[in-house]
Parts: structure tokens; sequence; C-alpha cells
């Protein structure tokens, strides 16, 4: 089924939306300053429903498209790296430069040199 193999790739990259830009972002380098940021807060995409929660204890916890989204992340040379599971779909590791402007906070896969997405902080 095309959604399969469809919403996993917008979920790991976390909508793609296209290349970043430096636009009114500044990057978040620190794991502190990360958390300051996301801790208590949902990350809302809503054009696809996702609605994550990226947990101070290492854990990722949320939906998309009304299916559960579980994962794991951590802090790695100033990017923040994780692994996420769509419904029983794995979603490949992947280490994303993370930047915030305002109540969003974009993610850049590979490490900043991939697709881009930024999500309402809620």
């Amino acid at each position: 089924m095309l959604l399969n193999r469809v919403l996993p790739a917008l979920v790991s990259t976390v909508v793609l939306a296209g290349a970043a830009d430096a636009e009114g972002y500044v990057r978040i380098a620190d794991r502190e300053t990360f958390l300051d940021t996301v801790a208590n807060r949902e990350l809302r995409y809503g054009m696809f429903g996702i609605a994550l929660r990226v947990l101070p204890d290492g854990r990722i916890a949320g939906e998309a498209m009304g299916w559960g989204v579980t994962g794991t992340w951590e802090w790695r040379d100033g990017y923040f790296c994780r692994e996420m599971d769509w419904s029983g779909t794995p979603i490949p590791p992947n280490c994303q430069l993370v930047e915030t402007s305002g109540e969003r906070v974009r993610f850049t896969v590979d490490r900043g040199a991939g697709r881009s997405a930024a999500f309402a902080l809620r």
C-alpha cells in the first residue's frame, strides 16, 4: 500500500518540506537548550496529524495519522539523533540539526544537509 511506504518517509524527515534555509532560525547546539525548548511541550505538524513529545528520559511518544509513534533519542555531537517506529514500521535512525524560531522548532535530516520540517510548539 502506498501509504505504508510514504508515511514513514514523511515522519522520518518529519515532513518533506524542502531544503533548510537559515532565515529567522537559530541553531540549538546543546542538549540542555533543546530540552528547555521542548520539555513538557508537544511538537505538532497538523497537515499529517503528527503530534510528538520528546521526553527528557530519551523517549519519543506520539502519533501520526492516528497511529502510534514511539522511539528513542540522544544528543550527540550537537545533533538530535533518533530512532522511531510508526505503528510497527521502523523509521531509520537519523541525526538532525535543530533550530528554533519563536514557537517553532525545525529539524533538518542528515546533520543539516537534507530536507527539513518545522513543528509548532504547543
